[in-house]
């Protein structure tokens, strides 16, 4: 049954080489055909017009119009950024840069005049949106406005999900130009950043008193850290509907989705189905489709492009949310006996694995081809995790030995689905901690200290140096990374 396993785990290994052989042939048949459209546009205005400059026969009478005129054959010279204006031959004919073509309204059909070619008159017509952004990039490329490209360009990656969501705008866009929006959108500086979260096991009702520590108008708060400088600033604050107690967090294509969680309600608390979004690059927050089912204390993971809900309290149920159209349906449950509570997930190598409820070393893999979960290899440890996060093709989970005071790091082979004990951290009254993946290094984060875990050089280690946390943090912190743009 190994081999046979062995052999089908190849066939599926050949299939994706195929598939990724075909998405490339793919890209080269969509690279050919924007080099044959160039070509064609290329040749078509070497054909119709003399190079750079068009000829219009001007009369007397439009001679004495008014300067500015919609028919005048004047132009401001200080228009077009200092680009020369139409000017007189000894022919009597007007040369005007081919840029600067002026058409007079009775001679459009339908009577209306082209649009503007100036980029910043198209800004004062209307600004750059999803619904336009499309046909701005067109009249770009067709006129050689580089300026006007770059910023749709940047306008597709700051509005990212806008765009993904409008057929119109993303299904008209080459292979190249995706790939080339979203690495604008990823690219820039990548820093770790930390949300202040409620402790999920306080569940005083609305009239109790609250804690001196945390007073009622204190509002959550996203901070990242500078590495040059080693410090935590504020990025944002987290907005009061946003649920701060047993929600989940996680970041897909850039953007921080907050899900699910416990809200005050009905005397008591009770699970939300709300789902909000921060855009870093826009410092903007938004709201998404809601849950299909309300959780609280649910895992949020990203995998290929989709998140999914992973249980919560007492749910078995599972739903994954497509960004595209931004909906959330539901996959392949848990299965019956495994834990109540989802206690750890993460995504590698575009698979989701899940461990946690009373069974620590348990560990479980869905399969998203085929939509079920499958057992993995079982850990000999019984301690209780702290964290789960992936490098590479390696799961590692974190951990804590209370009564030796110490951190102990676990990790799962995904390719030879075998697990290694790893390196072990001696930690004076030992707490929780969750992490985050930079480069390669795990950063373990609680309110009273940061610990980094190398991973990367062949060496798996605890390094020295100790980063603080944000000073005035209130509550747990929840880490994971944001790229805030290129120009930072």
């Amino acid at each position: 049954r190994e081999r046979e396993r062995e052999r089908e785990r190849e066939r599926e290994r050949e299939r994706e080489r195929e598939r990724e052989r075909e998405r490339e042939r793919e890209r080269e048949r969509e690279r050919e055909r924007e080099r044959e459209g160039s070509k064609r546009r290329s040749s078509r205005r070497r054909d119709c017009s003399p190079p750079r400059l068009l000829i219009q026969q001007c009369s007397g009478q439009e001679e004495q119009e008014e300067p500015g005129g919609r028919g005048s054959a004047q132009s401001d010279p200080g228009e077009s950024g200092g680009r020369t204006g139409a000017y007189r031959s000894h022919s009597g004919l007007v040369l005007l840069p081919e840029a600067r073509m002026l058409v007079s309204s009775d001679r459009v059909p339908g009577g209306t005049l082209p649009a503007p070619q100036n980029p910043a008159e198209l800004d004062e017509l209307s600004p750059l949106t999803s619904e336009n952004c499309y046909e701005r990039l067109s009249l770009a490329k067709r006129q050689g406005l580089l300026d006007l490209k770059e910023r749709c360009y940047a306008f597709m990656s700051d509005h990212f999900l806008a765009v993904l969501r409008t057929p119109a705008v993303y299904g008209r866009l080459t292979a190249g130009e995706r790939e080339r929006v979203l690495a604008r959108r990823l690219g820039g500086k990548r820093l770790l950043a930390v949300a202040e979260v409620d402790e999920a096991q306080d569940r005083s009702p609305p009239g109790s008193s609250p804690s001196p520590e945390d007073p009622p108008q204190h509002r959550r708060h996203i901070f990242c850290y500078e590495e040059q400088t080693k410090e935590w600033r504020a990025l944002t604050a987290l907005p009061e509907q946003v649920s701060t107690r047993g929600a989940g967090m996680c970041t897909l294509y850039n953007y921080l989705f907050v899900a699910g969680g416990l809200v005050r309600g009905g005397g008591g608390s009770r699970a939300s189905d709300r789902v909000f979004c921060y855009n870093p690059l826009t410092d903007a927050w938004s709201e998404a489709r809601p849950l299909a089912q309300a959780r609280a204390q649910l895992k949020l993971v990203a995998v290929d492009g989709h998140l999914f809900a992973v249980g919560g309290e007492c749910l078995f149920t599972v739903e994954r949310y497509d960004p595209r159209v931004d909906r959330w349906t539901p996959v392949a449950a848990l299965p019956r006996g495994a834990f109540a509570v989802a206690h750890e997930a993460t995504a590698c190598g575009g698979d989701l694995f899940v461990s946690g409820g009373s069974l620590f070393y348990r560990l479980l893999r869905l399969d998203a081809r085929r939509g079920e979960w499958e057992e993995c290899a079982f850990n000999d440890s019984r301690k209780k995790s702290t964290d789960m996060v992936a490098h590479g093709s390696s799961i590692y989970r974190f951990d804590v030995n209370r009564a030796h005071g110490s951190v102990n790091v676990c990790k799962y082979n995904t390719v030879v689905r075998a697990w290694h004990d790893g390196a072990s951290h001696a930690l004076e009254a030992a707490q929780p901690f969750r992490c985050a993946v930079l480069g390669d290094r795990i950063f373990c984060v609680n309110r009273s200290h940061v610990l980094q875990f190398e991973v990367g050089g062949g060496r798996e280690r605890f390094l020295p140096e100790v980063l603080e946390t944000p000073a005035g943090a209130r509550g747990a912190l929840v880490p994971f990374v944001l790229s805030l743009g290129q120009s930072d």
